[in-house]
Formats: C-alpha cells, structure tokens, sequence
C-alpha cells in the first residue's frame, strides 16, 4: 500500500504544504529583476567629463568644479558642483554606475535624493539612500573634494 493511501492525513497536510511552499519559491524566483521605466528615468552620464575643473567669473561669483572621481565597488561616481555667492546652487552627478539595469534602477531614486540633499544641508554632511550604500559613499566624498575645490 502507497504511504498516502493510508489513512495519515497529517502526513498528506505536512506533504502539501511542502510542496505549495516549494512551489511559491520557485514561482517568487522568477519575477522580473527590473521595470520598463527604469532604462527611462536617467540619462546615461556624457563620457567627455573633465577630472577637475574651475571655471568662474568674478563679477558674479559663480564656480563650477568637478569632484574628484571616486571608485566603489560598483563603478566610479563623481559629481561636479556649482557655487554661487558661496551658496551650493546645483550638484550633478557626472559619472555613476549604469553597467546593468539593477545599477540603473538603484540611481534612478538614488541619486535624485543624494542631490536634494547636499542642496538643503549645503555640504557633504549627508544621508545614505539606502540600498545605494557605494553609491552614496563615492557621491559624498565626490561632492566633499568638489567643495575643498572650490573653497581654495
């Protein structure tokens, strides 16, 4: 007689509920790694980015620099900032990773947030986005040798 034919029916709910769970793995496994959207929502940085550079006028009081690139583990990121008056006007970033679409997803959000934030503290005194840990890391300290830059 067949082990299920018996009259076990804690073996058969053991037996099922095994087999749905293996089953939900294997369904949850296959979702998709990535959105339409996500290959949308950044444009890949231009490749003709200057290491560091200065430039400015004196009658306005506006320099742009261009942060030191830094190398994580994922791809080099680097920022180039804009200082007007001695205020930080605008940061950019210059160069960040985009090799696969996870990269492209993570600095859809991340690096929009990264910039918010360095405007509203108006330093590299800012938070990690989490997820993008590298990301953030290689975007502060950028963004921190982009403004020893300009302060000299």
């Amino acid at each position: 007689m067949h082990a299920l034919k018996k009259n076990r029916p804690l073996r058969r709910i053991v037996l099922a509920s095994a087999a749905t769970v293996s089953g939900m793995v294997m369904l949850l496994s296959l979702k998709p790694h990535t959105s339409p959207q996500t290959a949308l929502a950044l444009p890949a940085p231009s490749s003709s980015a200057s290491a560091s550079s200065g430039t400015g006028s004196a009658t306005t009081g506006t320099r742009t620099v261009t942060g030191d690139t830094i190398q994580t583990r994922w791809g080099p990121v680097q920022v180039r900032v804009t200082i007007k008056n001695g205020r930080l006007t605008d940061v950019t970033a210059v160069s960040y990773p985009t090799d696969n679409p996870r990269d492209q997803e993570i600095n859809s959000y991340a690096l929009p947030r990264l910039r918010s934030e360095a405007l509203q503290a108006q330093s590299a005194d800012i938070d990690t986005v989490s997820g993008a840990t590298y990301t953030s890391d290689g975007y502060r300290q950028s963004l921190q040798s982009a403004l020893d830059s300009a302060s000299s």
